[in-house]
């Protein structure tokens, strides 16, 4: 045979998914009242937990201008400061912002993510094009156009994580935020649907960022800018498709150098239901503590059983923690923790700590609070093991469960009864229970920064649903600075 020594070098029609992502980004009408309204929740939850990760100067030192007092004529603010930037920084400090103290809203499937990272994007060319439309004497975005765009992204990010787990190749879910964001940045835009899928295909060709800073030993604070980071990029990659910078068309499917080939082991991309709202509707809120999510119902097992076992610790055997095979892979572990970011991804760090005190809270990860020996303690006394039914319940998608069990074992031969909870407080199962919740996660968040009279004021906003949609975006972003 023949030796290969020619490549035809013929441009193939642009790949289906990249024309699919875009056909949909591109759409007017996408949108359900349900959507929106779950959308206003996830702005408020999303920027409440910004102004609580201002407290943080591990999270501050990152923000603001690259060369200080730096400002710009037309940009964008970055909540509860006084920076103005340009919109693909300001992506980043936002983006950053958001995510940093592991409380923002989550999504579980084959992969894991947070689709309110996109805000990084979204609120910063939102309040970017507000301000230059203003200049320009045109009228500004409203909050309803964020809103939209917060859905768009969302289901992108979310249908993509349904049946594609790059967690499985050792890659990090914010690949999904950069795609996301690249395809509704270059909307907001004015991007047509050729130059969207000429962004995509930017975005697919950076790769994927692996996942080694969220794992045992490495786990650290990369995994709380990684997201403010993809956001930035992926502002970047559609800023630069509509200076007229050209797209590759096969950047998925190229042989020997396409991202499938390359990335994904020849194992093309599944889009497993047709974009819509559906990822928006049923998305998961972290309302009681800054948790990684699959320990969310661990934490409530234990805050319930905190009453019948504060006593009682020196007496204690071990703990069984019964969960799913998703936490068993990604937070469990042992050995010291070294960090905060390490502590809040270890399950049995958070689920001693709540049954030492009946509450988790973002403080309590840091390195002070967990010098208390009887944390490790109590780690040590700890059995993790997966239950079968609970990884199942996990990916069905009429579930979508995130269940947890905890049973306490006494020295004395007694036991506490197993507590099972097999959906958090922030699921659409339990939607009704954790609305009024938000509300007060919200009041508590912006109190560490705003006076009450500003904290009720945008409670206020939030709760009107008219008047917050109507409303210009740099006004509102206005409403966050100091």
């Amino acid at each position: 045979m023949a030796l290969h020594t020619v490549d035809e070098n013929i441009r193939p029609a642009p790949d289906t998914e990249l024309v699919t992502i875009a056909d949909y980004v591109t759409r007017n009408n996408v949108g359900s009242d349900l959507a929106f309204t779950t959308a206003r929740y996830c702005l408020m939850d999303a920027l409440g937990c910004a102004i609580l990760a201002l407290q943080y100067p591990a999270c501050t030192k990152l923000l603001g201008p690259i060369i200080p007092g730096t400002t710009v004529p037309i940009g964008a603010r970055v909540p509860g400061t006084s920076y103005m930037l340009d919109p693909i920084l300001a992506a980043f400090n936002i983006g950053t912002l958001v995510r940093w103290l592991d409380f923002n809203d989550t999504w579980l499937a084959a992969e894991w993510g947070h689709p309110s990272d996109n805000l990084g994007a979204i609120l910063a060319l939102a309040d970017y094009l507000s301000r230059k439309r203003i200049a320009q004497g045109e009228k500004p975005l409203v909050v309803k156009d964020v809103l939209a765009a917060m859905i768009k992204a969302h289901e992108i990010q979310g249908v993509l994580a349904l049946e594609n787990g790059f967690n499985r190749l050792g890659f990090d879910h914010v690949i999904l935020v950069k795609i996301a964001s690249t395809a509704v940045a270059a909307y907001m835009l004015g991007a047509t649907r050729d130059q969207v899928v000429n962004a995509l295909s930017q975005a697919w060709l950076d790769g994927a960022a692996l996942r080694t800073y969220r794992h045992a030993p490495n786990t650290g604070s990369r995994k709380s800018w990684a997201a403010g980071d993809a956001t930035s990029r992926a502002t970047r990659l559609a800023w630069m498709t509509m200076q007229g910078e050209m797209g590759y068309p096969s950047a998925l499917t190229a042989k020997k150098w396409g991202f499938y080939d390359s990335v994904t082991q020849g194992k093309p991309l599944r889009i497993a239901r047709p974009f819509g709202t559906y990822v928006m509707e049923n998305v998961l809120f972290k309302i009681s503590f800054p948790a990684e999510f699959h320990a969310q119902t661990a934490v409530e097992c234990a805050i319930i059983l905190h009453p019948k076992i504060k006593d009682r610790l020196g007496q204690i055997e071990k703990i069984v923690l019964t969960t799913q095979e998703s936490a068993v892979r990604i937070i469990s572990k042992s050995g010291p923790l070294h960090n905060p970011a390490d502590r809040d991804h270890c399950l049995q760090y958070m689920v001693a700590v709540a049954l030492l005190h009946g509450d988790l809270k973002a403080d309590y990860y840091e390195n002070e609070f967990a010098s208390d020996a009887r944390i490790d303690k109590l780690r040590e006394l700890m059995h993790v093991e997966e239950d079968k039914q609970f990884s199942k319940d996990y990916l069905d998608p009429e579930k979508r469960s995130i269940a947890n069990s905890i049973q306490v074992f006494f020295k004395d031969g007694t036991n506490t009864d197993k507590i099972v909870v097999e959906y958090p407080v922030g699921h659409r199962r339990r939607r009704e229970e954790g609305i009024p919740l938000m509300y007060k996660k919200f009041e508590e968040n912006a109190s560490t920064l705003y006076s009450s009279d500003k904290v009720q004021k945008l409670l206020s906003l939030f709760e009107d649903k008219d008047a917050l949609e109507a409303m210009p975006v740099n006004s509102f972003m206005d409403m966050f600075a100091v």
